[in-house]
């Protein structure tokens, strides 16, 4: 009989909820939604994770609005969790800097960042003048460029455990001519780099979809859950 107790025990415990620190928050890219980001949500939830995935106004708002907005989302959202985890697309790491540098969440645990702008987009500085860009990409895109003494510049190097994984294949040549160097036809691979990192991954993926690609989802569940990537051999900076 105790045996059966026992073993009705174990089934219950490996049943019951995940503790707090297995909760991950994703951040779509500027122009896009949530269900950008739904393969990365379904995998992580059968990983046993607590996925939050949220939408933000990324083409009607700052950065900076944008990241207070989804602060008080993450707040509200997660009141009791002791650590808060984030995967992100593009913009949606930018988001998680701005974040942690203007309002910091003294809870954020581990954060993988995929195709991150995180020195700027040489193409917001050659498109960003054209009504059509800030129309597309409204007042957040205008944010994302090279310039030193711009947004992005000023946020500084990061303070928490962060991986990186960006792409090497683009489907847009013409944006790939105005990017310097290897990129996914948005970003370059050294733009996607930020000083304090602690993982560094290119693979061959394209940037409006290296959220979908099965070997960054794998990659980034791999850092969720050690802290680091085994794989990952690339230079950090």
């Amino acid at each position: 009989m105790k045996s059966l107790f026992k073993i009705l025990f174990l089934l219950i415990a490996l049943a019951s909820p995940l503790v707090a620190g297995d909760v991950v928050i994703l951040l779509h890219g500027l122009a896009r939604t949530s269900a950008s980001m739904e393969k990365m949500e379904a995998a992580l939830t059968d990983e046993g994770y607590v996925v939050h995935n949220l939408d933000y106004p990324s083409r009607h708002q700052s950065i900076d609005t944008l990241a207070t907005i989804v602060r008080a989302q993450v707040e509200s959202l997660t009141e009791s969790d002791d650590t808060i985890n984030f995967a992100t697309h593009s913009m949606g790491g930018i988001i998680v800097r701005t974040i942690q540098k203007e309002a910091p969440l003294e809870n954020i645990g581990r954060v993988v960042m995929l195709s991150p702008p995180n020195q700027g987009s040489e193409l917001v500085d050659t498109l960003g003048d054209y009504s059509a860009f800030g129309w597309i990409n409204g007042p957040a895109g205008d944010q994302l460029g090279t310039d030193t003494n711009g947004f992005i510049a000023q946020l500084g190097p990061v303070d928490f455990p962060l991986c990186v994984i960006t792409g090497d294949r683009s489907i847009n040549g013409i944006n790939s001519v105005i990017i310097p160097g290897d990129d996914d036809g948005k970003v370059s691979v050294e733009s996607a780099k930020v000083e304090g990192m602690n993982a560094y991954k290119v693979i061959h993926a394209t940037h409006p979809y290296i959220m979908k690609n099965k070997q960054a989802i794998e990659l980034t569940i791999q850092f969720l859950k050690t802290g680091e990537l085994k794989e990952a051999k690339d230079r950090l900076l």
